[in-house]
């Protein structure tokens, strides 16, 4: 293993993650999901994965992917999380926080 290869690995495990709110909406249907996520830098990623393998864990999300296209959803950030010092804290943030994204959104949870 060369030492960028190395180096690169050891920068990504030491890469600061940004926890937080996010929504899906789709243009087509007015729908709107609202998730929490560890790592908003990777959900995105994730989600549209699953929807194109068909797979996705909420139905009408998947319904709506499948109905309108891939065109039709877009993903955008509620809200960062500022670092908490222990996951039992973020989570809990993260939980509260989504109720009030989902309650404000009229958005069905993801």
């Amino acid at each position: 293993m060369s030492i960028d290869r190395k180096a690169a690995i050891a920068a990504y495990k030491e890469r600061k993650t940004i926890a937080g709110i996010y929504v899906v909406r789709c243009a087509a249907s007015g729908e709107a999901w609202v998730g929490q996520a560890p790592n908003l830098q990777t959900i995105q990623n994730r989600i549209w994965f699953s929807l194109r393998q068909g797979s996705h864990t909420c139905p009408t999300l998947q319904a709506a992917w499948n109905a309108h296209g891939e065109a039709s959803l877009t993903f955008g950030e509620c809200e960062r999380l500022d670092d908490e010092e222990t996951d039992y804290v973020r989570n809990a943030l993260l939980k509260e926080r989504m109720l009030h994204w989902r309650s404000v959104l009229k958005a069905e949870a993801i």
